[in-house]
């Protein structure tokens, strides 16, 4: 070893000792007859001294540069000029040897907890990235938590099973990334968007509980939440029902919140898909505050109001405190909703006065008394500000629930160190899509139906429930399943439905049917966005700062320039040729 001593691990107790330790510069002072260095490695920053005495290590010393790696012998002192920031603020080391292991060169952006580099230049950079604090200490988050989910599973008799990253491409999903085959020339293998089939095959099987940490694809527009690789706590189970599934894996979130974070999570409320949309437009709600919806035809509609009037949904939310908003403050928020990715035709306001009169941007068309049942409905209180929206159901829920999460960041009510996990229940099965004038398996084809919802697949598939269950932390999905059909007959009903012939379906999913005439098993699972998870567990929404190699916006590895093109040589054995010119 280069190092006796991590540069996190000194402290008065090691007073005397004789240490080597190796890391990067990280600072430099030069006091004239005095250099000070600061030391770091993973663990830590120890700080070096060299003064007179060190003789031509101390010209040695000022000459160092920042990231210089170098090793260092010497002893362990009392600090007179103490930092207790730091856990080695106490001590210094007085420096006998010093042997420069690499030079470097000045590196493109500061190595320090708040940077002058520009997100473009820090992943073209990043392993100089990563040498940063928040950013390793983001690394080590992602291993802590990846350790404390596979501890758990393993405790609850789970086992790990690898499946192929080379499979078939499937349709009813997003854009699969393709592989083509030279031994199969014209054929191509798919990256997987989940190994769903595969752990499903595991069920029939008989391995009865499988987990696995596995890298999934999706060739998608990409966000601050979703990149084009990305990682999945995949499982799934035998001879279960729902609520085994959410028992398992409610104490599976509640394990890691406890060990990685030190919260306590006593129990995960449910709420129903029709109940979540209605109460605060959204499938994924954010329940760390209340600011629920209050629908108000029965008290809004019929008052001379056109506005309303025409509307099929008049809806609202009281914003706590906020009665005393100046003018210009309720003016911002009408021109936020405006905003086309918001998409309102406006916003009604009513404020809720601490005298308990009211005051609105209607009052020719609405009494006091009128505005008492708006409070009434909207849950509301004295001194708070009442937001009305109308128009189209569905896209007035949806621009509301924007306001309603903007509201709760201007309050400081979505607080990042509180977590607020949900389950969200008995999601549509199917959802019609008029472009296609067909209907869309809303998780995927093999989610069983609601028992007692299956009469309705040939009545009236529209309303039959999937069973199947989102969890939800903070306003975002983090994990998502359901209990499968293991019928083969039931499950030709549903690629029936979804517009299947009865040989695409073979064709696409012969060897899962086929399988399922085999004996097999009533299964379910579900599978957790792993990314998202540590994301939301280190107080962010952004998941690329948690991804040790992220990708950018456009699906590029600025470090590596990738993807790149390949040669003609390479295009040839895989049997492409391919024209990208405009010429016809």
């Amino acid at each position: 070893m280069l190092r006796t001593h991590t540069c996190g691990e000194l402290n008065m107790k090691a007073v005397g000792q004789t240490v080597t330790l190796s890391g990067w510069v990280h600072k430099s002072r030069d006091f004239g007859g005095m250099t000070f260095i600061d030391l770091r490695d993973r663990y830590g920053i120890t700080q070096l001294s060299f003064n007179e005495e060190s003789g031509d290590m101390l010209e040695q010393a000022r000459k160092l540069g920042r990231e210089f790696v170098v090793q260092v012998t010497g002893e362990v002192i009392e600090r007179s000029n103490k930092n207790l920031k730091i856990p080695t603020g106490e001590i210094e080391i007085k420096v006998t040897a010093l042997n420069i292991l690499n030079a470097s060169k000045t590196p493109p952006f500061t190595i320090e907890d708040e940077t002058d580099g520009g997100e473009e230049l820090r992943m073209k950079y990043r392993y100089l990235d990563l040498r940063r604090k928040p950013v390793r200490e983001n690394m080590l988050l992602r291993s802590r938590v990846n350790l404390e989910v596979r501890k758990y599973l393993s405790e609850q008799g789970f086992v790990d099973v690898e499946t192929p990253y080379l499979i078939k491409s499937t349709p009813e999903g997003a854009r699969d990334f393709v592989v083509p085959s030279r031994m199969n020339q014209g054929q191509f293998y798919a990256l997987p968007q989940s190994p769903q089939t595969f752990k499903q095959l595991l069920m029939v099987s008989g391995l009865d509980k499988y987990y696995q940490i596995v890298k999934c694809f999706r060739d998608e527009d990409l966000r601050a939440d979703r990149q084009p690789e990305f990682t999945q706590i995949d499982c799934e189970m035998s001879f279960v029902e729902q609520e085994d599934i959410l028992n398992t894996f409610e104490g599976m979130l509640k394990h890691i919140l406890k060990e990685v974070n030190g919260v306590e999570i006593d129990t995960v409320p449910r709420m129903t898909y029709d109940d979540a949309i209605k109460q605060y437009g959204s499938d994924k709600p954010d329940i760390r505050f209340e600011m629920k919806f209050g629908e108000l035809n029965e008290v809004a509609k019929n008052k001379g109001f056109n506005v309303f009037d025409s509307q099929e949904l008049v809806v609202g939310i009281a914003a706590p405190g906020c009665a005393d908003y100046t003018r210009k403050q309720v003016d911002a928020l009408i021109d936020f909703v405006k905003r086309p990715q918001v998409g309102a035709n406006g916003l009604v306001w009513a404020k809720y006065n601490e005298d308990g009169t009211f005051k609105s941007s209607v009052d020719k068309f609405y009494s006091q008394e009128d505005l008492a049942e708006w409070a009434n409905v909207l849950g509301a209180n004295p001194g708070d500000l009442m937001l009305v929206m109308a128009g189209d159901a569905n896209k007035t829920r949806t621009a509301l629930n924007v306001l309603r999460l903007e509201m709760g960041e201007r309050l400081g009510l979505r607080d990042p160190k509180v977590y607020a996990p949900l389950w969200v229940l008995d999601f549509p099965l199917l959802e019609w899509d008029e472009e296609t004038e067909r209907y869309h398996a809303m998780h995927h084809p093999f989610t069983s139906p609601k028992p007692e919802d299956m009469h309705m697949l040939e009545t009236d598939p529209g309303k039959v429930r999937a069973n199947a269950y989102d969890i939800v932390l903070n306003g975002s999905e983090i994990g998502g399943g359901s209990i499968r059909i293991h019928d083969k007959e039931v499950q030709k009903r549903m690629f029936t439905l979804l517009g299947f012939s009865d040989e695409e379906a073979k064709n696409q999913f012969g060897f899962l049917m086929d399988a399922f005439q085999y004996g097999a098993p009533p299964h379910g699972g579900i599978a957790f966005g792993f990314d998202r998870l540590v994301a939301l567990l280190g107080g962010q929404e952004s998941i690329r700062d948690f991804i040790a190699f992220p990708k950018n916006n456009a699906g590029r590895d600025v470090m590596i320039d990738g993807p790149s093109e390949i040669s003609e040589e390479q295009l040839n054995e895989l049997g492409l040729k391919l024209d990208f010119s405009n010429d016809e």
